[in-house]
């Protein structure tokens, strides 16, 4: 049996942190959907940038959008197409799953990180025009994206909440969700709005390295990943969410991000096989996903309370680092960095557009 095989049984689902035409066209996702125990799959303005500059699948699309159209709507034209196509191939699991599983998602433009209510407005129109019923938008945690999130889950909308490094991030966003749920029930609305929470590991380990001791090195990311994971447990063993589980919600499931090894002296498995856990979502680069079917194991479930977290977080206190300060510039810089991919897209658009015109 294949580790991925093994992982979801254990009640992990393993999402593909990729989406390109090509994976669609060839038969590829769908290999992976039967073989590989994918039952998901996430998207960001980076991975569609590189899909686009990596081939000339999207060029007939983008000819035929390009005309009268700004390039942010003939992006999100592509995409859609693309998502859409995605969601309908998992739309069974959804199905099976009763919507816990078979998600795909679509992120907001990462320019509206800091505006509220365009964020809202950008959510629930990508979300009526995907018109389908497994499709995340994907909203960051920052401050000013926590009343989108309550908002978009008070209209409905599905949300895989970005962005999120810390405990406080991670529960900040959680109560946005569960103040969502609140306000559905308050009004007479069903609650049962699904939600992620999507936690990025490994960019902790990036972030250090070469700054604490070798034998801390690669144990950040994972420190802090136990140490949400705890507060993850608590909060779904809390009164106030076992209230909401009796009138029908949906537990918002946490998910890995950003689990492709950097370190090339680490195990390229090595956020997968530290992060197994049932009720979890663990979201894969492609090649981390194919090295898990090819040599990966997985590793013992996650200890509830969060095992040996906090002294090994305090090692790196002593080392100098300051985690909370450090969560808070990897949101920023995350926020920064997506924004940039967000703008290369856009030139990136703009270039294609122009090519193909001028070939025409």
């Amino acid at each position: 049996m294949k580790a991925t095989q093994k992982l979801r049984e254990a009640g992990q689902s393993i999402w593909l942190d990729n989406i390109t035409r090509g994976l669609l066209t060839s038969g590829t996702l769908k290999r992976y959907i039967d073989e590989l125990s994918v039952t998901g799959l996430t998207s960001n303005p980076t991975i569609f940038d590189l899909a686009i500059k990596g081939s000339s699948d999207y060029d007939a699309s983008i000819k035929k959008n390009a005309s009268g159209k700004d390039r942010e709507e003939v992006f999100f034209d592509l995409a859609l197409a693309d998502l859409t196509e995605a969601a309908d191939l998992f739309r069974k699991i959804h199905d099976n799953s009763n919507a816990v599983d078979g998600w795909v998602s679509l992120e907001v433009s990462p320019k509206l990180a800091y505006d509220t209510n365009n964020t809202v407005a950008a959510a629930v129109d990508l979300h009526k025009r995907a018109a389908r019923p497994n499709l995340f938008i994907k909203i960051p945690g920052t401050r000013e994206g926590l009343p989108a999130i309550e908002e978009a889950i008070f209209r409905g909308v599905p949300v895989n909440v970005t962005l999120l490094f810390s405990r406080e991030q991670y529960l900040a966003a959680a109560n946005a969700y569960i103040r969502g749920i609140e306000r559905r029930l308050e009004v007479g609305l069903n609650p049962r709005i699904c939600s992620v929470a999507s936690v990025f590991v490994s960019r902790w380990d990036v972030a250090v390295s070469g700054k604490v001791p070798e034998a801390l090195r690669e144990k950040l990311g994972i420190a802090i990943a136990r140490r949400i994971y705890k507060a993850y447990r608590e909060l779904l063993a809390s009164d106030r969410w076992l209230r909401l589980l009796n009138y029908g919600a949906r537990s918002q499931r946490l998910l890995w991000a950003s689990t492709g090894t950097k370190d090339p002296k680490a195990s390229d498995v090595l956020y997968v096989k530290s992060l197994a856990a049932p009720h979890t979502v663990n979201t894969m680069p492609e090649k981390t996903l194919l090295a898990l079917a090819d040599h990966g194991e997985i590793g013992a479930m996650l200890p509830h309370d969060g095992g040996n977290a906090e002294q090994e977080l305090a090692e790196f206190k002593k080392a100098g680092v300051d985690i909370d300060a450090l969560g808070e510039q990897l949101q920023r810089e995350g926020a920064e960095s997506f924004v940039k991919s967000w703008d290369d897209l856009m030139n990136q658009i703009d270039s294609r557009s122009a090519q193909l015109k001028k070939a025409s």
